[in-house]
């Protein structure tokens, strides 16, 4: 039996086994990076061992390290949870040899299958329906083609090539990202299906010769080869449903599985399906399998880690429908460029559990309130899943859960979550894996633009009750009481899209909302004149004019420029964290949280997020024109170009390496580059200027 247990991992993961822990009386240790000492999961824990450093080359993924943690609190057992070392053999290896329990699958299995180039040809001679793959570039003549990481998974090392011009970068790009996420850099090519859907059978093996398909799962919504929206069961006719479970336990059978497992598989649009890879691990997605089976699989996997037979010998009938999503802290209009800095606030309304199997709303969670989110790692928040009787009853639940959910102070894809699970296409069941790359209207915002003014008025008028509440004299005047009646209260805010939003409003003597407007203004985008490098607009602050233009007025008639009909607004309500008006004859209630200038607005139709500025701005050091700046800490792994060279809008000129991914950094217009100041393999902070590109 197990008495303690070791988890070589961190964030969600980590408190997804615990929770299972407790509840069957498992002692509990944490390993943790200096970055992770204050983490949720450490707290947790019964015991926490330090892995001196940050990266994961230094930390999660020391085989050393961890076994010594193992030792020194006295575990007897060990879970690697997903990603780092869970699909090591070496490190499963090391576990057993050491005399401790290794929960999943053996050393055996794992280099089997980890091998994908070998597991390919060991399946096939099991009858798994296979891809035509290369391992010679040379080879290759017809496109479009897939690279892929032979060891590791999650979508790294992955690039989708559709011509010979683009191959050989695309093979040296993903060679670099799998060797720096997995310590492997090999890759091999596969045939590159369009439109086809990936669909996995979770499996489970025990000691005793079972292997069970526990039902498969749809996980084609995807960014970056990285699956952001699955569900259970998948939408597919019963025979396929059936030949798909046949084909994973095979795989399973192949290879003497024990503990929980995932066969994927690419389903084409003509019906048939091909064997893509088989992870030895538990998947990030298993909620949604728990959830329609009511099973728990880390449970599963400590039983059978244990030696006990498995307490199901057949695929259990499922009930209802589970979606899960994915929340990462990443600008999905910047193309998915991960986001860093301190969550103010991480609240999910409406939770039914948490880390178990749920009916109903599930989060799944490495993040709380003042959470960090750092650039040493991935870009995951937490799972927030809903179960229902239907799919369509489970996709509204979610929609709703993250449209309402608070999530101050870190970028997220929350908005474009909500945009698919709302959409006609997947409401249809009408995905893929190229979903996003066709339907580019889910990268809009929520909140609407002809909205985003009045956010901005609710915004300065929670800021007005704020100073009120906390005036030291005459507190108990009216929020900005004049002489001259006539004369405004000014708020200037800066959005997170560049520009400036000045709110100007006056209040007549009774406290009612006499007139507003709100005009944007175009400032030079960054910091200090600098261009933030990537690609795309942030948007978060959407706007239906032009830079200057008053773009809303009580009384319809703006005070500048040109603007759509503005609506009538009344003032109902005014607090420092909560603001309701009468838009239209349409009540509306905002919640308002604000730290330091920071103000963090949630509607009924979105969220904005707002920095009060100054009325007298300090001066600042205007940087070079064309400067661009790094959008968060990582280290420079390439330059593509040299100074003096003449570049053109959207040119490759370095690559930036970040929470464990390649972000390229573009030309953002024609131009010459003047200054290419960090050499490749130099690190830099945020800000930090990473090329100056004179524009023609």
């Amino acid at each position: 039996m197990i008495t303690r247990l070791l988890v070589a991992n961190r964030g969600e993961i980590a408190r997804r086994v615990f929770a299972t822990c407790r509840a069957l009386g498992v002692g509990t240790v944490a390993v943790h990076s200096d970055a992770d000492a204050d983490a949720p999961f450490v707290a947790e824990a019964d015991q926490a061992v330090r892995l001196p450093g940050n990266t994961p080359a230094e930390t999660y993924l020391r085989i050393d390290l961890l076994l010594d943690a193992a030792r020194r609190s006295g575990a007897d057992a060990v879970h690697p949870g997903y990603g780092f070392l869970a699909e090591n053999a070496a490190f499963a290896r090391a576990v057993t040899d050491a005399g401790l329990t290794w929960v999943g699958p053996s050393a055996e299995a794992i280099a089997a299958m980890g091998d994908k180039m070998k597991a390919k040809a060991l399946l096939a001679e099991a009858g798994v329906p296979m891809l035509p793959t290369w391992t010679d570039d040379d080879e290759i003549t017809d496109f479009p083609v897939l690279v892929k990481a032979s060891a590791g998974g999650g979508g790294r090392g992955m690039r989708v090539v559709r011509d010979a011009a683009g191959l050989a970068e695309a093979v040296a790009s993903a060679r670099r990202e799998a060797a720096g996420a997995f310590g492997d850099g090999t890759v091999f090519v596969e045939r590159y299906v369009e439109r086809g859907r990936h669909v996995e059978v979770q499996i489970v093996g025990d000691t005793h010769g079972t292997v069970v398909a526990l039902g498969e799962r749809d996980c084609s919504i995807q960014r970056r080869h990285q699956k952001i929206v699955e569900e259970a069961p998948a939408v597919v006719p019963p025979e396929l449903r059936r030949r798909l479970h046949e084909a994973a336990v095979a795989a399973g059978r192949a290879v003497d599985y024990v503990g929980a497992g995932t066969v994927e598989f690419l389903l084409a649009p003509t019906g048939e399906f091909f064997f893509l890879e088989m992870n030895t691990r538990l998947q990030v997605e298993h909620p949604v399998t728990e959830a329609v089976t009511g099973l728990d699989l880390v449970r599963l996997q400590l039983l059978v880690a244990e030696g006990a037979p498995l307490p199901v010998t057949a695929t259990p009938p499922t009930e209802g429908h589970a979606i899960e999503v994915r929340l990462c802290a990443e600008d999905p209009a910047q193309g998915f460029r991960p986001a860093t800095g301190l969550l103010h606030r991480f609240a999910v309304l409406g939770v039914a559990g948490e880390f178990t199997p749920t009916r109903g709303l599930r989060l799944d969670s490495g993040v709380v309130d003042g959470s960090v989110v750092g650039v040493h790692y991935d870009s995951m928040l937490a799972k927030v899943v809903a179960w229902a009787p239907t799919r369509a009853e489970a996709a509204r639940t979610l929609a709703a859960a993250l449209a309402r959910a608070e999530l101050h102070g870190v970028t997220t894809n929350r908005d474009l979550l909500v945009r698919v699970l709302r959409s006609r296409e997947f409401g249809a069941a009408e995905v893929d894996t190229a979903f996003l790359d066709r339907h580019t209207e889910v990268f809009a915002p929520l909140l609407p633009a002809a909205l985003a003014p009045v956010t901005a008025l609710a915004a300065a008028l929670a800021s007005a009750a704020g100073r009120r509440a906390g005036a030291r004299v005459l507190a108990g005047l009216p929020s900005g009481w004049r002489n001259v009646p006539a004369f405004p209260q000014v708020t200037r805010f800066a959005s997170p899209d560049g520009d400036d939003v000045e709110v100007r409003y006056r209040l007549d003597r009774a406290g009612r909302l006499a007139e507003w407007s709100a005009t944007r203004q175009a400032l030079p985008a960054g910091p200090a004149g600098g261009t933030p490098a990537g690609t795309g607009p942030a948007g978060r602050m959407p706007a239906d004019s032009g830079p200057g233009e008053a773009v809303t007025a009580v009384d319809g008639d703006p005070t500048g420029g040109e603007a759509a009909p503005a609506p009538v607004v009344d003032l109902v309500e005014a607090t420092p964290e909560r603001v309701v008006l009468d838009v239209d004859g349409v009540r509306r209630a905002f919640r308002v949280h604000r730290v330091g200038a920071e103000v963090f607005v949630d509607g009924p139709d979105g969220a904005a997020e707002l920095v009060e500025l100054p009325r007298f701005p300090p001066p600042t050091t205007a940087l070079a024109a064309g400067s661009l700046l790094a959008p968060l800490p990582g280290a420079v792994t390439r330059v593509h170009v040299e100074v003096g060279r003449r570049v053109a809008a959207g040119d490759l000129l370095l690559t930036l390496e970040a929470m464990k991914l390649e972000h390229p950094v573009l030309a953002p217009t024609d131009g010459v580059v003047a200054e290419l100041p960090v050499p490749a393999g130099g690190q830099v902070d945020t800000g930090a200027v990473l090329a100056v590109v004179n524009p023609d």
